[in-house]
């Protein structure tokens, strides 16, 4: 299994209201709903461990997967996600992809 983990900050101007709500209500069921994902969710950041300041990410996307190859088959076969992947972009701010495996 492959966990992808998705760094994020919202585009300036973009409301939290806003974007929390799509996610609920479009993002999070829409991607859940392909095959190939074992697991999603989004996750706001609260604050560091340790040290002060805030986390350099205002939120967290994890998603576990079959593989990153059944992932991609299933977003270009499922034409919503083209459309959660364009309304993806109109919020997040140069999102970073990082695929990862377990050890």
């Amino acid at each position: 299994m492959t966990t992808i983990v998705v760094l994020f900050n919202l585009k300036s101007g973009t409301r939290v209201e806003e974007y929390e709500a799509w996610a609920r209500a479009s993002d999070l069921p829409t991607v859940s709903a392909l095959p190939a994902v074992r697991r999603f969710e989004v996750l706001r950041s609260s604050g560091l461990l340790s040290g002060k300041g805030s986390a350099p990410y205002q939120y967290v996307e994890v998603l576990q997967v079959a593989s990153v190859d059944a992932l991609r088959a299933d977003i270009t076969a499922t034409p919503a996600m083209a459309e959660i992947a364009r309304q993806f972009r109109e919020f997040a701010d140069n999102p970073l992809f990082v695929v990862t495996d377990s050890l």
